[in-house]
């Protein structure tokens, strides 16, 4: 169900709170930013449990060789990066131009020059990272390219607000149904920025191995590729070693990618993604449940979430149980 969209409607005023205090925050000096959003992190880490949960249980799942002690610092660090994702999205959006000075080093640059020099389109297969929205903005004042993004029906302020801010560096934004939108400008020779790593519900999918564990994954990529006839080039971001700045690194095109086997296909996209991972585990986007679609009969990875707390401030109401109240009051009267 779509909200209304306008800004001024009551329904969208916590969104318009929330697009403020970001402005605000990218309003910072970006190095005060970055601290304020990892303290924030440091405190999600105690605020968030039903997220927590989930974080641990991904770490679980995918690093089984981990000790219990091991795990918790994981999780830990995550969140902290979690938290300075939030403010490097504040920075990506409405930072000003000391933002684009911030240290970078670009590695393989040199692999997605030669594919633009033949004139052949390019899809940069990326996953999603913590400084996501960071990366797009440093990225884009390096390279002309699109991104596809997930239109976000419910909440249509901060839907505008994200397009508005990557816009400033992005040659545009391109709705994941918009697949005409794509493919021109695929067939313009263009860049498209595509991430596909997260857990997919709809018919274009397959069951797909990541970490070892079956991920509805989807077949989007290989059927863009095949489409637009573009080559598909790994590049991640990360964090650097200091945290003073981001390490950008772009890899060889995929070989024989499309195959004729969509599973195959989507398998290897996880695989890629999966090295990307383990380059700096701590700083993926742990968060998602990534493993929240199964083959039907395998038991729920996440069972043992209590839903009620999934990404709840301990000082919000829970709905469910009042809704339940009214109804068994109703019932009886």
């Amino acid at each position: 169900m779509q909200r209304h969209p306008s800004a001024w409607h009551p329904a969208n005023w916590g969104q318009c709170l929330s697009v403020a205090l970001l402005w605000l925050t990218g309003r910072l000096p970006w190095r005060w930013a970055l601290r304020l959003g990892t303290g924030a992190g440091h405190a999600l880490y105690y605020l968030a449990p039903g997220r927590r949960y989930v974080v641990r249980r991904n770490l679980e799942l995918c690093f089984p060789q981990l000790d219990t002690a091991e795990r918790e610092r994981w999780v830990r660090t995550n969140f902290a990066y979690t938290g300075r994702g939030i403010a490097e999205v504040a920075l990506g959006w409405f930072g000003g131009p000391a933002v684009d000075r911030v240290p970078c080093d670009f590695h393989g640059l040199e692999h997605l020059h030669a594919a633009r020099d033949a004139g052949t389109p390019v899809i940069l297969l990326s996953g999603h990272f913590a400084c996501l929205e960071m990366a797009g903005r440093l990225f884009g004042r390096q390279v002309d390219m699109s991104a596809i993004y997930k239109p976000m029906r419910k909440k249509p302020v901060l839907e505008r607000t994200m397009r508005y801010g990557r816009e400033r560096t992005l040659e545009q934004v391109i709705s994941k149904d918009d697949i005409r939108g794509i493919l021109r400008s695929l067939k313009k020779g263009g860049t498209v920025w595509y991430a596909g790593d997260q857990n997919m519900r709809r018919t274009e999918q397959v069951f797909a191995p990541f970490f070892g564990v079956s991920a509805s994954t989807t077949t989007g990529l290989s059927r863009l590729a095949r489409m637009g006839r573009a080559c598909v080039l790994p590049m991640f971001y990360y964090v650097n070693a200091r945290g003073d700045g981001y390490e950008f690194v772009v890899g060889p095109p995929l070989e024989d990618f499309p195959s004729d086997d969509r599973a195959r296909d989507a398998a290897r996209m996880n695989e890629v993604i999966e090295q990307a991972v383990l380059h700096s585990p701590r700083q993926y986007f742990w968060a998602h449940r990534r493993f929240k679609d199964q083959p039907e009969g395998t038991p729920n990875p996440y069972a043992e979430l209590r839903h009620a707390h999934f990404g709840r401030m301990p000082w919000q109401k829970d709905r469910r149980k009042k809704n339940a109240r009214r109804k068994g009051s109703n019932d009886a009267s």
